[in-house]
């Protein structure tokens, strides 16, 4: 295994880091390495195994241009059917 060294991080960004990594219940270090994982896996891969946080998840669910119940309703049941 290698070391790696970043250097001159801004205050705010570690902060940010370390909420991230206590609300995965991971140390800053496995945190980092878990970003790392994901950023590096292969297209798609990354997307179903990664663990959101509850502000992330609520982010992506927003982005989503729903626009009625049944829209949702359609689009959960093709997600089931697609596995």
């Amino acid at each position: 295994m290698s070391d790696l060294s970043i250097k001159d991080v801004p205050a705010a960004e570690m902060e940010k880091l370390r909420a991230r990594a206590r609300r995965n219940h991971r140390s800053l270090q496995g945190e980092l390495r878990t970003i790392l994982s994901q950023a590096l896996a292969p297209a798609g891969r990354e997307q179903r195994s990664r663990k959101l946080s509850f502000e992330d998840a609520l982010a992506e669910v927003r982005r989503i241009p729903l626009k009625t119940p049944a829209e949702s309703v359609r689009m959960i049941r093709e997600d089931r059917d697609g596995r």
